[in-house]
């Protein structure tokens, strides 16, 4: 799933493309869309708030989408590859401008609403680690409340929006701390490092375009433990883990290293494990390209 720094670079492409041109022809191919001909609107901006982009037009309403695990906004100069855009059975959402096009294909959620009542969406969500709005004390107690394991109190959007699995796994690798500890167990002290480099590693993604916490710009090389089950730990020669987290259906795929972490999670059988594809297409440590 596209985490927080590939969502704010894919709003500031959109913004950059749409913002302030109106719109010449747009196609909102979801059941519970409204039938609204956005012909002639402005876009004001794109913004995002964690994984959720948010496009404002001079109407005052609001397109609010979601890529979820596959989703992708496309920008391209109109013409044939535009043409052929619109024909595709995955494209779920189309915004024509008369220099540019953007597509939505594959998208997990799409709304048209209010402007004014954007909040039904997403103001639920905690501090935004990449916005304006980002606050590491707030976030800090809101995950240190949590009663659940530190892992899914970083990936519930409640305590921080923007963090996904890729980063989840690799912050506490970095940070030393063993995935299924109690939330409430780890340190505020050791959190609020956690927190930190959460915040300096993910902005440096949304500048770079590149998920990397190693450093090395080569696909299968920008991560210690993120999809590297079965091969061996970069720091310590360990074998690397897999295993979930939270509860069905909302259980997440988390890897990590049971000797720089201390210990293996508790549904983990400690039978060996196969190191996944090395295929770019099917790894979690890979450049991503937006929109």
């Amino acid at each position: 799933m596209p985490e927080g720094d590939t969502v704010h670079r894919t709003a500031a492409r959109l913004h950059a493309a749409l913002a302030g041109a109106p719109v010449t022809h747009a196609e909102l191919r979801w059941p519970s869309a409204p039938d609204v001909d956005l012909r002639g609107s402005v876009t004001l901006e794109v913004l995002a708030r964690g994984k959720h982009v948010l496009q404002r037009f001079d109407t005052g309403s609001t397109l609010h989408t979601h890529l979820r695990m596959e989703g992708q906004w496309r920008v391209e100069h109109p013409g044939p590859r535009t043409e052929r855009g619109l024909r595709r059975p995955d494209l779920r959402a189309a915004v024509l401008t008369a220099e540019w096009t953007a597509l939505g294909l594959r998208l997990g959620m799409l709304d048209l609403v209010p402007t004014a009542r954007e909040a039904d969406l997403v103001g639920h969500l905690g501090p935004d680690v990449l916005g304006p709005d980002w606050d590491p004390e707030r976030a800090r107690d809101a995950v240190g409340a949590d009663r659940r394991t530190v892992v899914e109190a970083l990936l519930d959007q409640r305590n921080l929006a923007g963090v996904g699995t890729f980063w989840a796994s690799e912050l506490l690798f970095l940070e030393r701390i063993h995935p299924w500890t109690p939330a409430a167990e780890v340190d505020p002290e050791v959190l609020d490092r956690l927190l930190a480099r959460t915040h300096r590693l993910m902005a440096a993604g949304e500048r770079s375009g590149w998920q990397m916490t190693t450093g090395v710009q080569r696909s299968g090389e920008e991560a210690y433990v993120h999809a590297r089950s079965g091969r061996p730990c970069r720091r310590c020669g360990d074998t690397v883990r897999v295993a979930t987290a939270g509860v069905p259906p909302r259980e997440r795929t988390i890897f990590s290293c049971p000797t720089c972490q201390g210990g293996i999670a508790p549904t983990d059988d400690g039978r060996p494990q196969r190191p996944l594809s090395s295929s770019p297409g099917s790894r979690g440590g890979y450049r991503r390209r937006n929109a």
